[in-house]
């Protein structure tokens, strides 16, 4: 694991504080001019959590399932090859409904989801057009829920079989977020009317909100390559992974505006043009996708490397690994209504050394303080 610069950790981190001051002016960002706002730590002191113990398995022999997110108690599972979201009922999972004209080749499909205080689900595909974000009701009770008629709030997001991105949250502000990849064109991250290789920021309806950076537009920030996680500390930090090319996969702290520097660095470049990423490691060690911020500890599952990484949000140089190689690729994680740690297995995508018996898997492991 490569330790950062104490240069970089103290000049890295807190976009909290940034988003802050920026929202409140005219931005003066553009790609490859003017130096990019930093983010850095705000210094909150909440206590890392750890796993404790063997995971417990709720459900099994999902396919390729690639995000988690809960309807009051009800979990829901997205999957990506069969466009269909899943509720765990008991040990089991019925199929709740199928998101319609879903192209799934490679990476692509049905991907991220989320669920506003409406109870109204969004989900992140891929249609015939591009990748979308789509929002649906969700009707009946816990155990026989359907979804209701797709409204498409955002569309036209480049897609490819690779680098789609399609990680979705509702923030602290009650914004909706998602990620975008570059969709195999490098230059889209660095191109500001593009919406690839991108974090976006939009109401709930699809909007661009008044206090975004760039008036008019949803993008929050740029030169990202294929980020596949957002989540939020407890003092309003935005923490994202993203997938490098060859050299450096990154944990990056995300401040309005920002321009993380894909194509032209990936990494630590150190150029104050771009902001550098709090932590960073090579793509065997531990290809990242969905995280989650629980406590004073941001869990990281990773696909290539097999481990759910925890790093410290008051020190992101250092981290350490749980489970690794012992369930094989893992897809996503988030904090479960009890307070417990869940993530999904990823072993049936086509990727990786294939599926084990029972995969793939959601599995539930306590934490403690």
């Amino acid at each position: 694991m490569t330790k950062l610069p104490s240069r970089v950790i103290s000049t890295a981190f807190a976009a909290l504080a940034a988003s802050t001051i920026l929202a409140g002016c005219t931005p003066s960002v553009q790609p490859d001019s003017d130096p990019a706002p930093s983010a850095t730590t705000t210094g909150t002191a909440v206590s890392p959590a750890e796993p404790q113990g063997d995971p417990t398995v709720l459900a099994t022999g999902l396919v390729t399932p690639w995000s988690v997110a809960f309807a009051g108690e009800t979990a829901l599972i997205s999957e990506r090859n069969t466009g269909n979201i899943l509720e765990l009922t008991g040990d089991t999972t019925r199929v709740v409904g199928t998101i319609e004209g879903v192209v799934q080749q490679g990476e692509s499909g049905l991907l991220g989801i989320a669920v506003d205080d409406q109870q109204r689900l969004y989900a992140y595909s891929t249609g015939p057009d591009g990748n979308r974000i789509q929002r649906f009701s969700l009707t009946g009770e816990s155990g026989s829920l359907a979804l209701g008629t797709p409204e498409t709030i955002v569309d036209g997001i480049p897609a490819a079989s690779y680098h789609d991105g399609g990680r979705i949250a509702f923030g602290p502000d009650g914004m909706l977020y998602a990620t975008t990849g570059d969709a195999g064109g490098r230059d889209n991250a660095q191109d500001l009317d593009s919406l690839a290789g991108k974090i976006l920021r939009m109401t709930p309806d699809g909007a661009a909100p008044g206090d975004n950076p760039f008036p008019g537009s949803l993008v929050y920030s740029y030169g990202h390559r294929n980020p596949q996680g957002i989540a939020w500390a407890d003092d309003g930090t935005l923490f994202a992974a993203e997938f490098g090319q060859d050299t450096w996969d990154e944990l990056n702290v995300i401040a309005s505006g920002g321009n993380y520097g894909w194509p032209l660095v990936e990494g630590i470049g150190e150029n104050t043009d771009y902001i550098d990423p709090v932590q960073q490691w090579t793509p065997d060690d531990a290809s990242p996708s969905g995280i989650a911020v629980i406590g004073g500890t941001v869990f990281i599952a990773n696909l290539r490397g097999q481990t759910l990484r925890a790093v410290p949000v008051a020190d992101p140089s250092t981290s350490a690994d749980y489970f690794s190689g012992a369930y094989g690729r893992i897809r996503h994680v988030a904090e479960a209504p009890d307070g417990a740690l869940w993530f999904l297995t990823s072993n049936t995508d086509g990727y990786g050394s294939g599926p084990r018996e029972g995969d793939d898997r959601l599995l539930s492991v306590p934490l403690t303080d």
